[in-house]
């Protein structure tokens, strides 16, 4: 059992993808970092749908080659029924080569923290952040409970700073009071997950294949809208991961023990998902759950600490977007950290830096993701802003991806208001639509005009 030093340079809070790749790139760039993790990996978790995006972030890191000999299935995009309307999305479309992709979360998670120690980073499993002190700004402590042994001992690291990436644990923003909940009372979310064995899945083509097919027809990450919510059908390659998204007030008065049985009548009572279901068999045992679904932060950073990942904000992750935010957020921070470190009198320069980032991003992310009812926190300034400094094609991509859902008011009006949006309605041509017939789908298509992207 490795000892946990009294003092560091940075002391990162969570070894999820956020908390990882931000101790893998700041002790690539020679700075003692220990890193806290209050479970030992590998552990249970949810978000196994990656967008190529990440490739980008885990290039550098130098984690690339280790996804590639991993052999996770390699997905073809998306198919969605919302509200009966299909919409099939592909990343190659929009010039993408590098594959998005379906992955064990606990196997990813863990190679991500065993690279980060590879790095040089201090890994410590099994020890739980309890507070921060920062009395001394310049100085913070980090007080801990180290349960490696057969009993649990408190400690506590002196740093310079400190990078809270605890995911829903949120350590900082419980401590500073920070954290607010997405359509408090009105349009609050939860998520119940579960996972099957045997399950057929849905290929590009829109038909139906068995595990059997894997990996050669790949796979879409498929999402069925319902009355209360939305659904995902994520196949991996010995299990299928099988959630429900829904507002808090659906399953009020439930106790836990009831989740699981509302969670497989809504499976049964769904199409298609009670077709790709049919034949298999749940993992007794495998529900899971977790409130306050979205969130954001009144303060993402201040002197002496930073908030990334899910510590920093959550998005109903429609979009599977979750991982790449999280290391899009460990990219700004490292090399942010390691600005104020060469060059400290410059700090608070690069701490609102920092703040205009990631505020900008969950703003861009939350509008797209949730529409009007999560506009809340949100500065509009920062995500048109965010729209005009796009490339053109890449912003057709979020455009195109908000017709996905219902939601989408609010952010086309930015994107007009922005003026990177024409008069024209913002859809697919209805030669893109890919309909379900494997799937017994009475389709009904609508008519969908082109989106204009001022170049």
């Amino acid at each position: 059992m490795s000892t946990i030093p009294g003092k560091t340079d940075v002391v990162v809070i969570g070894g999820g993808p956020a908390g990882s790749s931000a101790a893998a790139l700041l002790a690539n760039d020679g700075i003692n970092v220990v890193l806290l993790e209050k479970a030992q990996h590998p552990r249970n978790t949810v978000g196994e749908s990656l967008i190529p995006h990440f490739w980008k972030f885990a290039d550098k890191i130098g984690f690339s080659n280790k996804v590639e000999t991993a052999g996770f299935l390699k997905k073809a995009g998306g198919i969605t029924v919302w509200k009966e309307t299909i919409h099939q999305f592909s990343f190659e479309r929009f010039g993408y080569k590098r594959p998005a992709l379906h992955v064990e979360r606990d196997l990813f998670d863990d190679m991500l923290l065993r690279h980060a120690e590879s790095c040089g980073a201090q890994v410590v499993e099994k020890a739980a952040v309890t507070r921060v002190d920062f009395r001394d700004p310049l100085a913070p402590r980090v007080h801990f409970n180290d349960r490696r042994g057969e009993a649990s001992d408190s400690g506590e690291i002196a740093c310079k700073y400190v990078v809270d990436a605890s995911g829903h644990n949120v350590v900082l923003a419980k401590q500073f009071e920070t954290r607010v909940i997405v359509g408090r009372g009105q349009q609050e979310f939860m998520s119940l997950w579960g996972y099957y064995e045997n399950s057929r899945y849905v290929g590009a083509d829109g038909k139906s294949y068995g595990a059997e097919c894997l990996p050669g027809v790949k796979p879409v990450t498929f999402v069925v809208s319902y009355e209360d919510g939305w659904i995902w059908h994520i196949i991996l390659r010995e299990h299928t991961s099988v959630g429900l998204v829904i507002n808090t007030s659906t399953i009020k008065g439930m106790k836990k023990p009831q989740y699981e049985a509302y969670f497989k009548k809504t499976i049964e009572s769904t199409p298609y998902l009670r077709e790709l279901l049919r034949a298999a068999k749940f993992k007794q045992g495998s529900i899971r759950f977790m409130h306050d679904y979205s969130y954001y932060l009144k303060q993402v950073c201040g002197e002496g600490w930073f908030c990334i990942g899910d510590a920093g904000g959550f998005v109903d992750p429609i979009f599977s977007h979750g991982v790449q935010a999280a290391l899009y957020n460990a990219n700004v921070v490292s090399v942010l950290i390691k600005a104020a470190l060469d060059r400290p009198e410059r700090a608070d320069e690069y701490r609102k830096h920092f703040d205009r980032r990631v505020r900008q991003y969950y703003g861009f992310s939350r509008s797209l993701a949730l529409g009007d009812f999560g506009g809340d926190g949100v500065d509009a300034g920062l995500v048109k802003a965010l729209m005009k400094q796009m490339p053109p094609l890449e912003l057709e991509m979020m455009l195109v991806a908000s017709c996905i859902s219902d939601r989408s008011t609010n952010f086309r009006n930015m994107a007009r208001e922005a003026g990177v949006l024409g008069d024209f309605g913002v859809g697919f041509e209805s030669d893109r639509h890919r309909y379900l017939p494997a799937l017994d789908l009475d389709p009904h298509p609508s008519a969908h005009q082109e989106i204009q992207v001022r170049q």
